[in-house]
């Protein structure tokens, strides 16, 4: 059997015996993905990424949708990038997928002239201490997190008052990986953060995510709401300029936005390895979606 699209996801959400509302989700948005897919007529199944049994080059492309477990398992997951890049077509390439994973990319984009978050990078091996950190950079509140990172994973808020009861914590975690420490971001907290869909540069739709009461984190993980959004075009025309700032265009992306502390639009994170992109918020998206797909198959 072949194959022209392959949908990647995760083991746990292959055949699931227990359905809980999250996991319904991840159902839901890969069928609406497919069922799009297959009415253009091409031949399409949901695949485990870590699948030892299936033979990648049955299939012209591979696209990733919720494997979600790859930041938890990056030296397995990198080697097998490897390996299937060589393949089949990835969707987004593997190029572009590590160059995304490490969060160093945001300077990349800076440099383009997209406004991000203000960020400090803390390398591997460093010796600094977080109080000393702060002084240097005149920050109180802040948040740190890991540049490999995913669902808020070693997320934390700081401030001048807790800065002693994660110094351990800290510096277990720089003896093995990069760091980022950014001001604490109020908007996030009052307003939302915004993610905005891309489809091969083009904006679709977008949501809201607002964290729950007395958190900062607008995961769903942690309690998050999302609610339906209509940007502007100033948004609109900011996250299709983020997608463009590339190395090269993805087909996918998902721009997550906010108003800084000063005010203006800042890039959060750009998602182009398995962003959530809510399709079931948005069907026509999946449509979209599939169609530009179906533009690259031969």
């Amino acid at each position: 059997m072949t194959y022209d699209i392959i949908i990647l996801t995760q083991q746990k959400y292959i055949d699931p015996v227990h359905l809980d509302v999250y996991i319904q989700n991840v159902l839901i948005e890969d069928e609406l993905v497919q069922k799009n897919l297959e009415a253009l007529g091409l031949k399409v199944r949901r695949v485990s990424w870590d699948d030892d049994s299936f033979d990648w080059t049955t299939t012209k492309y591979a696209l990733f949708r919720a494997t979600w477990d790859y930041f938890d398992r990056f030296p397995e997951f990198s080697k097998w990038l490897e390996i299937v890049s060589k393949q089949t077509t990835l969707l987004n390439s593997e190029a572009i997928i590590r160059w995304n994973i490490d969060k160093h990319y945001l300077l990349d984009l800076m440099k383009e002239g997209i406004h991000i978050a203000e960020t400090h990078f803390i390398e591997q091996g460093s010796s600094i201490k977080l109080k000393e950190l702060h002084q240097k950079l005149g920050w109180k509140d802040t948040v740190l997190k890991p540049c490999i990172s995913g669902a808020a994973r070693h997320t934390y808020k700081l401030n001048s008052e807790n800065l002693e009861s994660y110094e351990t914590i800290f510096q277990e975690l720089i003896v093995n990986e990069a760091m980022m420490l950014q001001p604490f971001q109020h908007n996030i907290v009052d307003k939302g953060e915004i993610s905005m869909m891309v489809f091969n540069g083009q904006f679709t739709h977008a949501v809201l995510k607002i964290a729950k009461a007395g958190d900062f984190r607008v995961q769903d993980d942690f309690g998050g709401s999302v609610h339906d959004y209509t940007p502007n075009a100033k948004e609109i025309t900011f996250a299709e300029n983020c997608v463009k700032a590339c190395k090269e265009l993805p087909m996918y992306a998902r721009v997550d936005i906010f108003i800084d502390n000063e005010g203006q639009i800042a890039l959060s994170e750009l998602e182009l390895i398995e962003p959530e992109l809510w399709f079931r918020n948005y069907p026509e998206a999946a449509n979209f979606f599939a169609k530009a797909i179906k533009n690259l198959v031969k």
